[in-house]
């Protein structure tokens, strides 16, 4: 599973730093990191990330490949 992170639509409110500390944050600059691969023991907090996303901007691929 990876994590994507639609910049077009990431206006970087930061509420998935809230929930998923362990996957993104954000910079000093206030802009949004994030690690696409995670651990799988982070999905609930990362499906927390996504629920809490005023913009929809984040996307949980669950593709092997």
């Amino acid at each position: 599973m990876k994590i994507f992170v639609d910049r077009s639509k990431c206006q970087n409110h930061g509420l998935c730093a809230i929930s998923a500390p362990a996957n993104f944050e954000l910079d000093t600059d206030g802009e949004l990191q994030y690690h696409e691969s995670f651990d799988e023991e982070h999905v609930d907090d990362i499906e927390d990330a996504i629920d809490s996303c005023p913009l929809q901007a984040i996307l949980l691929s669950r593709d092997a490949a």
